[in-house]
C-alpha cells in the first residue's frame, strides 16, 4: 500500500501542489554515520547564507563572519536522524540546503511535527541559548547540508558582539509567537481548516521561489496534530466542494479564495 504526498509548485500562476507516491511509513536512520567538514576559511557563500537569516541582517559583518568562522559543517542522508529529543544540545544548526524535520513523539509512538525548517533558517535555537537538552528531534527530511555553531562558540561570539545577543534574543521571541499561532491553529481550526491554511502556505512558499516540499499524507497528518484517513477524508472534502482538485496526481487550487475561507486567513 502506498500514500500519496504533497509538493507545493507553481507554474503559469497557478498554484498547485504535485502528487507523488511513497510508502506509509518512512524510519528515521538513527545516528548513522554523516559527513563532518571542518572549514578553515569561510567562502564568500558561506556568508552569505549566514547574513541572509532573517534576524542576523541587522548585524555587523564582523559579528557574522565571526560566527561563521565558528561554524562546522554537516551532511545528512534522507530520513538520518541529527538529534534526538532529551540529548545534550550541540549548539545552533543553520540548513544550507535541504529541508529538516523538527517533531515530538507522543507516549504512544504518534508523531507531530512541529516545524519544516528550509535552506536560510536556523533550528534548535532554545536549546543552543538555555543549554538544556533538545526540546525536540531533528531528522533530514531531504539530503540536507547544514552549519552547527557549538553552544561555547556561540557564547563566546554574543559576548564579543552585544548586536549578535540581541539579535539571538529576537529569534527566540520569533519561535515564540510561531508556537502561539500553532497553538491557535489546533485549539481554534477543525482539521479541515487546518489544511486548508497548510495548502496555502505551501502554495504561497513556491509562489515565493522556496524549492518544492514533498508531503506525504501521513506527514501531514503529523503536521496537523490528526492521523492519515482524516486528512483523506478532509481533501475528498474540499474536493468535493470544486476548492481544490486533483489531476493528473496534483492537487490543484481551483477556488483561492474559498480555501482562504475555509483556512479562515
Amino acid at each position: 500500500m502506498v500514500t500519496s504526498s504533497t509538493t507545493a509548485m507553481q507554474q503559469n500562476g497557478a498554484s498547485w501542489i504535485r502528487l507523488q507516491r511513497f510508502l506509509p511509513i518512512r524510519l528515521a536512520k538513527l545516528h548513522l554515520p554523516h559527513t563532518i567538514e571542518a572549514v578553515s576559511t569561510v567562502s564568500q557563500s558561506t556568508l552569505d547564507l549566514w547574513r541572509h537569516v532573517p534576524y542576523l541582517q541587522g548585524v555587523s559583518d564582523s559579528a557574522v563572519a565571526d560566527l561563521a568562522a565558528a561554524a562546522v559543517h554537516h551532511s545528512y542522508a534522507q530520513d538520518q536522524m541529527i538529534f534526538l529529543e532529551g540529548e545534550p544540545a550541540q549548539g545552533l544548526y543553520l540548513v544550507e540546503a535541504g529541508a529538516v524535520k523538527i517533531c515530538r513523539f507522543a507516549a504512544d509512538g504518534r508523531e507531530h511535527i512541529l516545524h519544516l525548517v528550509q535552506g536560510g533558517d536556523t533550528f534548535n535555537d532554545v536549546a543552543a541559548l538555555d543549554g538544556g537538552p533538545n526540546p525536540a528531534c531533528a531528522t533530514a527530511f531531504s539530503g540536507v547540508t547544514l552549519w552547527r555553531v557549538p553552544r561555547p562558540e556561540l557564547q563566546r561570539v554574543a559576548a564579543q558582539h552585544a548586536e549578535l545577543a540581541w539579535a539571538l534574543i529576537e529569534s527566540i521571541a520569533r519561535r515564540a509567537r510561531y508556537l502561539v499561532n500553532v497553538v491557535q491553529d489546533l485549539a481554534m481550526r477543525n482539521v479541515k481548516g487546518r489544511l486548508a491554511r497548510l495548502l496555502l502556505e505551501q502554495a504561497q512558499a513556491a509562489e515565493q521561489g522556496a524549492p518544492p516540499m514533498a508531503l506525504t499524507q501521513e506527514e501531514m497528518a503529523a503536521h496537523l496534530g490528526t492521523v492519515r484517513e482524516v486528512v483523506g477524508r478532509a481533501l475528498r472534502s474540499l474536493v468535493a466542494e470544486n476548492i481544490i482538485a486533483l489531476e493528473r496526481q496534483h492537487i490543484v487550487i481551483v477556488d483561492r479564495s474559498r480555501l482562504e475561507q475555509v483556512a479562515d486567513v
